[in-house]
């Protein structure tokens, strides 16, 4: 996450746990990295002084607690200094009226239209069945663009493209989803110059009456998002911020510290291009990942939502049992896609994500890719029984799916090796880093 942030913050924490003293110049050359990781990503300048000060400042005074070396406290102050900066608290949707009102609000090009996509997205993954308002009149086909995206998730909308009354189209959505749990209103891009936007705003949220009004930001502004939040809040009263784009802006940093300044709260992330990629901002897990420290709560979280129960079960008994076929690992490259993006995977599994470039990543997502086209390709006597798989069948599979034969032969060689690994963990009934870093290393080679 936070691309280079993420990569420089997480070197240095790897260049601290292989120092063999801690000391006072140790302590200060850690600092210089955490520095210059911050303000190559727009961090302000004297934002990151004075956190800077503070981690030197606690690591030079502070006697580790009983249990912990020196090393793994300084990795600690580093962490919770860190968290500090972004605000320790999570804040989550109290969703506690009918209807629950959400207002979105933002510029031109902040990402509102697919963070609305997004937030339906996450909070039918919660149970609910949200209901959205267009509003914008100013932007054209933002009614169609909305359209779009709420017909894919079968969300109900209210919009009227002839109509370009944003204050009626306001009044008729309320009336039209009253009995709706919660009802959430798309609104034109501000400018914070555009007074006539400016008063519309106001004018929306007298007759919205929102339980919270959201403020959806660029991550890729950088310092300025804390000037952007700033002004809308003069003009209405903000209860929350989404910070949208975080998948590889160099500004990142400087977004989220420059909002936290303001103590608006940032409720929500949008950490990529996918409609899932949409996330509850939790500080400690966030800055946990951003170390390269993993975020183990997150990953089952993830599984839990995308992963089908049964299916992940049954798998998991035939790979234990070394009786799996290829229908088993065609489910388990299934989930994995479901899950999101490798790296993201790998940054939540902690001593892991680290030790596999984005290169690796890639290469891994690619081979996974031609596997299930491969797989597609056999017929189901062959998937179930992949013994038969001889040279012949080779030849066929390999043409049927358009890949080199040599392709097909790492598919089934990767099958066997996956389950003599899987075979020899369930004598041994644990999984260790060793066994898993093996299997991900069939995919790097």
């Amino acid at each position: 996450m936070l691309g280079s942030l993420g990569e420089n913050l997480t070197n240095t924490m790897k260049k601290l746990v292989g120092m063999s003293v801690i000391d006072k110049k140790t302590i200060k050359e850690v600092v210089r990295e955490i520095q210059r990781a911050l303000i190559q990503s727009d961090v302000n300048i004297a934002l990151v002084q004075k956190l800077s000060k503070k981690i030197e400042k606690r690591a030079l005074e502070e006697k580790p607690p009983k249990g912990l070396t020196a090393r793994e406290y300084v990795i600690t102050i580093i962490y919770e200094e860190m968290v500090n900066l972004l605000g320790s608290q999570k804040a989550g949707l109290d969703i506690n009226e009918k209807p629950y009102k959400i207002l979105l609000l933002g510029l031109q090009g902040s990402g509102k239209t697919t963070t609305i996509g997004k937030m339906c997205r996450y909070l039918q993954k919660k149970g609910f069945n949200p209901t959205v308002v267009c509003t914008d009149t100013w932007r054209p086909a933002a009614y169609e663009q909305l359209k779009q995206l709420t017909t894919e998730m079968q969300i109900p909308l209210y919009g009227d493209p002839e109509n370009k009354d944003a204050l009626d189209l306001a009044e008729k959505g309320l009336k039209e989803f009253k009995n709706k749990k919660i009802i959430i209103f798309d609104t034109a891009g501000r400018h914070n110059k555009e007074e006539d936007l400016i008063e519309e705003m106001d004018e929306l949220d007298n007759i919205i009456k929102p339980n919270e009004a959201i403020l959806v930001i660029d991550g890729t502004i950088g310092q300025q998002a804390g000037e952007q939040a700033k002004a809308f809040s003069n003009a209405t009263d903000i209860g929350s911020i989404v910070i949208t784009k975080l998948d590889g802006s160099a500004k990142g940093g400087g977004a989220m510290s420059a909002v936290a300044e303001t103590g608006a709260p940032i409720k929500f992330i949008g950490t990529g291009e996918r409609i899932d990629d949409f996330e509850l901002f939790d500080p400690e897990r966030f800055i946990s990942r951003l170390l390269g420290m993993g975020d183990l709560q997150s990953l089952i979280e993830k599984a839990e939502e995308n992963i089908d129960e049964d299916v992940a079960e049954k798998t998991m008994e035939n790979m234990m049992s070394g009786k799996f076929t290829l229908t088993d690992i065609k489910n388990q490259f299934e989930m994995m896609n479901n899950m999101g993006p490798m790296q993201q995977i790998l940054n939540m599994i902690p001593g892991l994500g680290n030790k596999v470039s984005k290169e690796a990543s890639k290469i891994t997502e690619d081979k996974i890719d031609t596997y299930k086209i491969i797989l597609s390709s056999m017929t189901q006597e062959e998937m179930d029984n992949p013994k038969i798989i001889k040279q012949s069948r080779i030849q066929r599979i390999a043409k049927g799916s358009g890949v080199e034969e040599s392709d097909v032969k790492d598919l089934l060689k990767y099958y066997n090796n996956t389950k003599k690994t899987m075979k020899g963990m369930g004598k041994r009934n644990r999984l260790s880093n060793g066994v898993m870093n093996r299997m991900m290393g069939q995919f790097t080679k």
